[in-house]
């Protein structure tokens, strides 16, 4: 972001990469994969490299209020610092946070999560797909992440962008309104679980297994780490791919 400013530009958008998405291993897959789109869709887009800090969003969840106010305001500082008007983000998490509680310490901005972009991205005729790619007609089942679904109400957009793919969507018995949690959004993804029968996140793979899906798609590092355990627990990790839905994307664009 600094060097558009800096050579007098403004990018079409802020790609906010997010924590996961930039440290952890599997989520900088899914950024590399949605970058790759927009850098051949001659989208410009910006990030803020070393000038992005976490949201807060653990902080706030956690009940730590003084140190997510803390970390928002800088992000806030950064952001209208350079103008920012439009963020897209590829966690449901970062997503939620600076489109409904970063206003209320100064901070808005239109915020789109990465599967509505795709989505606009393919009714518009910029993203361009493969006629019969590696994923038509495969037997695919969609998990709702709890802060894109519930949280935002965001149904509709992932699902167009797999039936753009031509593939064979198999709802889970629990999905849209009624969809299960990960587990991560409940903080699982960083501590031990409390006492009982199963893992949450064992129990939505389970369901997504029982579709007989080859690839469960989702929409958020965290749920993505969270499916991929719980299908190595079933020892399917050979038979069923866990991959965010820019990753299937990325790999279906017409040449």
């Amino acid at each position: 972001m600094a060097e558009y400013v800096a050579g007098g530009e403004s990018p079409e958008v802020l790609f906010w990469v997010g924590c996961a998405g930039s440290f952890d291993q599997r989520a900088q897959r899914i950024t590399k994969a949605f970058a790759q789109i927009l850098d051949k869709v001659g989208v410009k887009f910006a990030i803020l490299g070393k000038e992005e800090m976490c949201t807060g969003d653990p902080a706030r969840r956690a009940g730590n209020e003084f140190l997510f106010q803390m970390m928002a305001y800088n992000n806030i500082q950064t952001l209208n610092s350079y103008s920012v008007k439009k963020i897209v983000t590829a966690c449901p998490h970062c997503f939620n946070i600076i489109k409904n509680e970063y206003p209320a310490l100064g901070g808005t901005y239109e915020v789109i999560h990465h599967t509505t972009f795709l989505q606009q991205l393919i009714n518009d005729g910029r993203v361009k797909l493969k006629g019969g790619g590696e994923f038509k007609g495969k037997k695919i089942t969609y998990h709702d992440s709890c802060y894109l679904g519930r949280g935002n109400g965001i149904y509709e957009a992932p699902r167009e962008v797999l039936q753009a793919l031509d593939v064979e969507l198999v709802e889970m018995k629990r999905c849209r309104t009624n969809g299960l949690c990960c587990g991560a959004g409940g903080a699982q993804m960083f501590k031990e679980e409390e006492p009982g029968n199963t893992r949450v996140n064992f129990d939505r793979s389970t369901e997504a297994l029982e579709t007989g899906a080859t690839i469960i798609a989702a929409n958020c590092p965290f749920c993505t780490t969270m499916l991929t355990d719980g299908v190595k627990n079933k020892e399917k990790e050979d038979s069923v791919a866990v991959l965010d839905i820019a990753e299937m994307v990325a790999r279906s664009l017409a040449d």
